[in-house]
């Protein structure tokens, strides 16, 4: 009696297994470096000062959405990124009409809502006339008459008038993406290991 043992691999199977890890690994790591990029960024805000609410601006999201992919994508945005890019690139801000920026003393307080008063909300809650003093040294202002409503007995400075101002660069989002993408193929490698039991 002969006996015939066939031990050929079936390479379609092999291959077909091998392209499957690999999916389920590129998809893991794209996931894991969009969060780990997500998390740095709002790490860096609040580290700035800026507030948690800003920094769960940022949102990551994977693609495809559903199943596993070779091309997997991780997109990292905000929902707020005029205020995320000024604090990114600090930015040079002119006034509108090329005259002044109104910059609020701590003596202007605030406006209803709690957000920054503007002149003409502070006159306005107020009932007083802001009046315009020019200074060749530092900025020019905008002081309140001094009077029963208003502090002490002469003119309070209530807003700071300048032509523009630099906003410090207070984030570094692009070291952050940088590492996240140098990170990918360590990720990759860890990931298909992980899954083929290595």
């Amino acid at each position: 009696m002969r006996m015939t043992i066939d031990i050929r691999p079936d390479f379609a199977a092999l291959m077909a297994a091998e392209i499957a890890a690999g999916e389920r690994a590129v998809t893991a790591a794209v996931r894991e470096a969009g969060v780990g990029l997500k998390l740095g960024w709002r790490g860096q805000i609040t580290g700035a000062g800026l507030g948690t609410r800003l920094a769960n601006s940022i949102r990551s999201e994977v693609f495809p959405k559903a199943g596993v992919s070779l091309n997997a994508a991780a997109v990292v945005w905000s929902k707020a990124p005029v205020v995320i890019g000024a604090h990114d690139l600090g930015p040079l801000i002119r006034a509108k009409d090329g005259l002044w920026l109104a910059i609020p003393t701590p003596a202007a307080g605030k406006a209803l809502g709690g957000r920054r008063i503007t002149p003409a909300a502070w006159e306005r809650k107020t009932g007083l006339r802001l009046r315009f003093v020019y200074r060749r040294a530092g900025p020019s202002l905008l002081v309140a008459p001094p009077g029963p409503r208003s502090s002490g007995t002469t003119a309070a400075p209530i807003f700071l008038l300048v032509p523009q101002v630099k906003l410090p660069k207070r984030l570094d989002l692009a070291r952050d993406a940088e590492q996240a993408h140098e990170a990918v193929p360590g990720l990759i490698v860890a990931n298909w290991r992980e899954g083929s039991g290595i």
